[in-house]
């Protein structure tokens, strides 16, 4: 097993604790020590640096505008089928529209405009824009759904009161699900009026303010989940869910909500309740909850071929995964952390792994302490693909994910889904030319803030979109710019 490497500087710091009571040493940062079947890496055999490494194209697309001298934190790209325009957000506030050619961006809306009252709180890495979605019949005159997509923003603005919040006696700020709709939604800018407020979660803690929030892509018009939308809801922050929200099925924290926002028998009539949600008739469940023990996932996806559906969950500090989602499944946390039980920040106990038959266990995870990624302990499970087009031959029959700050992108296969672990897990590397070097994505966002004269990134950030016509866009909060992978 690979061991960490202490600094001096930490030796001689945890020589000058060594006198101290145990308590005295928790306060002043010791760490408490490892007892017997707990570890901090459970996965002694390393990611494959070298083997079954899959190479494609990156290239330049488009590029978004700085804020203040700061470059754009791209967070959501999505393409309204009808225009073919690609819609991308900048988690403090402005939504652009970019032409399929990728040659013109075009502002389309400000959330940060004082008219509209949302008050975007973008402190920190983890606050602003968290996501956004077009309605699926957006372009469809006379449809319900028409003109109509949906924000999920971090809010300063504690004045209205919540749908949902928690026991915690202090908060920081308020997540809301806003609809918007347009009158003419082939116009360049957004010409509605302002949004209409269909769900607030108060937030405890400024960390882990939410996630993705999306409609099933696979789901066809007349099908039971056309139209309803999944909303990820992380665990509230803080570490190691203090108040056990993601296992209360009470509490909409740590949470998959499916909600149609269409309906009108939620919350104060602002939205539906799907009468097949799993829990819609369990007493004192929530009955949006669709999912739940769930950290702080950023994105899931469908599989287009069988209808899987899948979750990236960030780690408290040891497994990243990515879980297989159906309808009232438990992913674990904060009982387990990936497959193995959850013992404090940093350690798990690899005692009887896997040994709940009522949890749902990752299909694939990673050690945040793996070699292939930065060196400073440091890892989230972002993206999710489960590609199915040809446009990229390599990638094709892929369940395709990354870590963040590393920049690193894996693939596992779609179709032999695993079991668990990190042995099937392989790399996606990235040229940008002819003759260039097959790189991992940090790379080249630092390659880009050398040739803009700006300070090199020392994470990537990455995020990464499918559209319908196979491309894949992979965005990053560093550099201002979208880039595409192809073949």
């Amino acid at each position: 097993m690979r061991k960490r490497i202490l600094s001096i500087v930490a030796i001689v710091a945890l020589a000058s604790l060594a006198g101290a009571s145990p308590s005295a040493q928790r306060r002043l940062g010791a760490p408490e020590p490892l007892q017997p079947g707990q570890t901090d890496d459970p996965f002694p055999q390393p990611i494959a640096r070298d083997q079954g490494v899959i190479t494609v194209t990156l290239r330049e697309f488009a590029s978004l505008p700085d804020i203040d001298g700061v470059p754009a934190r791209m967070m959501m790209l999505v393409q309204e089928p009808t225009s073919r325009r690609i819609f991308v957000s900048d988690m403090r506030g402005p939504l652009y529209t970019i032409s399929d050619d990728g040659k013109t961006v075009t502002p389309y809306l400000d959330l940060r405009d004082p008219k509209w009252a949302i008050a975007v709180q973008s402190e920190g890495r983890e606050r602003g824009m968290q996501s956004f979605v077009l309605h699926p019949e957006f372009a469809q005159a006379g449809a319900p759904g028409f003109g109509k997509f949906y924000t999920y923003t971090d809010s300063s603005n504690q004045v209205p009161a919540p749908d949902f919040t928690t026991p915690h006696p202090a908060t920081t700020h308020d997540t809301v699900l806003h609809e918007w709709t347009a009158k003419t939604p082939g116009a360049a800018a957004y010409d509605g009026a302002a949004p209409r407020e269909v769900i607030r979660l108060r937030q405890p803690f400024p960390n882990h303010n939410g996630g993705m929030i999306t409609f099933n892509p696979t789901a066809r018009p007349g099908a039971a989940d056309y139209g309803l939308l999944y909303m990820g809801i992380a665990d509230g922050g803080s570490g190691g869910d203090p108040m056990k929200l993601a296992q209360n099925l009470g509490a909409a924290f740590g949470k998959l909500f499916r909600i149609d926002p269409l309906g009108k028998n939620g919350r104060g009539g602002k939205y539906g309740v799907p009468a097949s949600n799993p829990f819609a008739s369990t007493p004192d469940a929530l009955p949006e909850i669709y999912a739940y023990g769930i950290r702080n996932s950023q994105r899931f996806s469908w599989d287009a071929k069988s209808g899987a559906m899948y979750l990236t969950d960030i780690g408290q500090g040891v497994v990243e995964e990515v879980s297989p989602v159906t309808a009232g499944a438990n992913l674990g946390w904060s009982v387990w952390e990936g497959s193995f039980r959850f013992v404090r920040h940093q350690v798990i106990s690899t005692d009887t792994p896997r040994s709940d038959p009522k949890v749902t266990y990752p299909i694939v995870e990673w050690g945040q302490l793996d070699p292939v990624l930065l060196a400073n302990n440091s890892s989230a499970a972002v993206g999710l693909v489960v590609y199915r087009s040809t446009t990229i031959p390599q990638l094709t029959n892929r369940i395709l994910f990354g870590d963040m700050p590393s920049g690193e992108m894996f693939h596992v296969s779609a179709d032999d889904v695993p079991k668990g672990g990190q042995d099937p897990i392989r790399r996606v590397l990235f040229v940008t030319g002819a003759g260039a070097a097959a790189r991992p994505f940090l790379a080249i966002v630092q390659e880009k803030n050398r040739a803009q004269g700006k300070g090199v990134a020392q994470r990537a950030d990455m995020r990464f979109d499918v559209i319908p016509d196979g491309r894949i866009f992979a965005l990053n909060k560093a550099d201002g710019t979208i880039r595409v992978i192809e073949n």
